[in-house]
């Protein structure tokens, strides 16, 4: 059955500009879900045969999607330090690519969180298929909501954040997910600057990004998203600027949309013109009001608690 999909923006869902919070995480999950609710069909249109829904990582220029996304997944046991065999949490798992690749590749047991029933069974058919449902735990709804206990070796937030309106609270719950030395993975598009944040928050293509698109993300320098990782209680190990590889890889995803957006319109009339506007306003940014980071950081110290 094909979906219809709604392109116009709602009003009033961000975070203001002091930090106060414009909805509740709930409202903000709900926003949210109108995309990552779309049949998989949309997202295999132009996305890698994993589905990874974030920046690859190019190492050559001759390099594939397919290879960048695989590059950049092992990047990210490189950063958490996994040797095998550890407790991942991977918050807003997405389609599964890093829930199932750290379960397959490096023997983990992870539990991926995503707000959407569709993609957490989509995941689960996949754990199935490549024989890895014992090592994979997917949970469905707002990580603010859900109890996980502080077993975990590492954690990783893919460009998740950015639709959670706590994000202090959240990084302060994913601190105490964590064991002593446990390591943290974020990465997040962001403004260049304060600066560029004030001017550039509120204009249509933002917007269109922001609200039209995802329903809810409130997309902040990355300075703020440091700010409350150390807020958290985390110590920052490094810090990588994958702006570049970022670009290249919306680049591939618009080819492949403009490519298929026949595929994508039987499925989900009304959205490849907006999904086609959406990477091109993105990938126009990069440099000039936008970055995008990723952020390492571990659990050396005693934290604060997050109220029970």
């Amino acid at each position: 059955m094909a979906t219809r999909v709604s392109t116009e923006p709602r009003a009033a869902l961000h975070a203001g500009r002091d930090g106060d919070l414009a909805l509740p995480p709930e409202e903000a999950r709900r926003a949210t879900n109108e995309h990552y609710e779309l049949p998989p069909e949309v997202f295999e249109a132009f996305l890698d045969e994993r589905l990874k829904y974030s920046s690859g990582l190019y190492r050559t220029p001759d390099d594939t999607l397919e290879e960048a996304q695989t590059a950049k997944l092992r990047f990210v046991a490189e950063r958490l330090g996994l040797r095998g065999g550890e407790c991942l949490l991977d918050i807003g798992c997405g389609w599964g690519s890093l829930t199932l690749f750290m379960a397959t590749e490096y023997d983990c047991e992870v539990t991926g969180i995503t707000p959407s029933a569709p993609q957490a069974q989509f995941v689960r058919d996949r754990a199935a298929r490549l024989g890895v449902a014992s090592r994979v735990d997917i949970r469905v709804g707002s990580y603010s909501d859900l109890d996980v206990d502080g077993r975990y070796d590492a954690t990783t937030m893919l460009g998740s954040i950015i639709h959670m309106p706590d994000r202090v609270a959240v990084l302060r719950k994913a601190y105490n997910s964590l064991r002593r030395q446990g390591r943290l993975y974020l990465s997040e598009s962001s403004f260049r600057s304060a600066e560029v944040y004030q001017e550039f928050a509120q204009r249509p293509g933002t917007k269109h990004v922001t609200e039209t698109i995802f329903g809810f993300a409130d997309m902040v320098p990355f300075s703020h998203l440091i700010e409350a990782t150390e807020s958290a209680g985390f110590s920052l190990e490094a810090l990588d600027d994958l702006t570049a590889h970022y670009h290249r890889t919306i680049e591939e995803w618009e080819r492949r949309a403009l490519a298929n957006s026949d595929r994508i319109e039987a499925v989900a009339p009304g959205m490849a013109e907006p999904l086609v506007r959406y990477l091109r306003t993105a990938n126009a940014g990069w440099g000039y009001t936008s970055k995008h980071y990723a952020l390492t950081a571990a659990k050396t110290r005693l934290g604060p608690k997050v109220a029970p």
